[in-house]
């Protein structure tokens, strides 16, 4: 069933006493009331390549960034000129809307997205007055049986349970918190083994991440955290709530040794 609850907000932002930020910003499913009846896709269609369950994460840090409504609205981790899917090929072939959105509506969109990026800006502003410098866990989820429920699994060559996206940050400085992230992630005892971690294999990191890199600079060290759908049906879009938790855990287990290493870039800047 589409959600369209008016009481939501488009996003919520909360800021605490660490330099960890974590964000979920393509967990949401809600759209607007005026959008709901000129979408082409069913709630199920559009679920499937939206990013639910990333919001249970976000919990690892005590700033969190959370946006609570579909990217089938609006995409905040495209460029503004992309933020709304406007064609197939802008939405993974899927033909989102049954009659070109009015640019009235599509304008009110694009405030949202403004609004958004200003409160993250005045946010990171302040916790960066604060500390210094910061970390961004960028936490997503991306697909992997793109052949059907019932066909064969992308291959995992190229596809790792955890893709990180380093992008356009400055590598070289932020190589300790990038290591100290990757190893931790890949020493946790998952379940009796270990997850596949690698680096810019499958992604290198979206929009969000590079306008937090070009805005902020070395100040920041944002890694686009893309975890398969393992731990879930992504046609069904049912989750394994053990593996939800157990990856919450996971990335838990990253931060002390994420902070340790950026207290260590940060002293030696």
């Amino acid at each position: 069933m589409t959600q369209t609850k008016t009481d939501t907000p488009y996003f919520t932002i909360s800021t605490g006493n660490s330099p960890l930020v974590a964000t979920a910003i393509h967990d949401g499913h809600i759209v607007r009331p005026n959008l709901s009846s000129r979408f082409n896709l069913t709630s199920a269609e559009r679920l499937r390549e939206e990013d639910p369950f990333t919001a249970a994460w976000v919990s690892v840090a005590d700033n969190q960034i959370v946006g609570h409504y579909s990217r089938f609205e609006l995409d905040l981790n495209r460029p503004p000129e992309k933020a709304i899917y406007r064609k197939p090929e802008d939405a993974w072939g899927l033909k989102v809307w049954k009659e070109d959105l009015p640019e009235e509506l599509a304008q009110e969109s694009m405030g949202r997205y403004e609004e958004f990026y200003a409160a993250v800006k005045r946010q990171l502003t302040e916790l960066l007055a604060k500390h210094g410098c910061l970390v961004v866990y960028d936490l997503h989820t991306y697909n992997h049986r793109r052949e059907g429920p019932n066909g064969p699994a992308a291959d995992p060559e190229q596809n790792p349970e955890v893709n990180i996206g380093t992008g356009n940050m400055n590598r070289e400085k932020w190589t300790p918190v990038v290591d100290a992230f990757i190893q931790s992630l890949s020493n946790y005892d998952y379940r009796g083994r270990q997850l596949d971690v690698r680096e810019n294999v499958k992604f290198e990191g979206g929009h969000f991440m590079r306008w937090l890199h070009d805005t902020f600079g070395d100040e920041i060290c944002v890694m686009s955290i893309e975890f398969k759908k393992f731990f879930m049906d992504e046609w069904t879009g049912e989750p394994d709530q053990e593996q939800v938790e157990e990856i919450r855990a996971a990335l838990q287990h990253t931060t002390n040794p994420v902070l340790e290493a950026l207290a260590n870039v940060s002293h030696t800047s």
